[in-house]
């Protein structure tokens, strides 16, 4: 994960407590089974937004929940599912928006 990744997990918000981030993830990423590996770890802690194959080979996604849970599901997608490899994780904090529901964009 880039320093700018960590950085930007985990910084505290007045808004509640949540957070939202946009991350592109870089490496063998699609074609193994990484959106539905993302979608299951979101759905398992909560974490609304989305994630999509991106045409240059790299998986974006806009993730929002609290900084710690947002913390734990980055730490579980950068090792992604069996096939895939996560080279690097390029991330910046957004504002949230509320969002409560994950979803695979297509």
């Amino acid at each position: 994960m880039s320093e700018q990744a960590e950085d930007a997990v985990g910084e505290s918000r007045q808004d509640g407590g949540r957070q939202r981030l946009h991350l592109r993830l870089n490496g063998r990423v699609q074609g193994v089974g990484f959106r539905w590996f993302t979608h299951r770890a979101a759905c398992a802690r909560g974490v609304g937004g989305w994630v999509k194959n991106m045409p240059d080979g790299s998986v974006e996604m806009e993730v929002e929940g609290p900084p710690s849970t947002l913390r734990d599901f980055v730490e579980q997608v950068k090792k992604g599912p069996a096939a895939a490899r996560v080279d690097e994780v390029d991330s910046r904090e957004m504002e949230p928006r509320g969002t409560d529901e994950f979803s695979i964009a297509y």
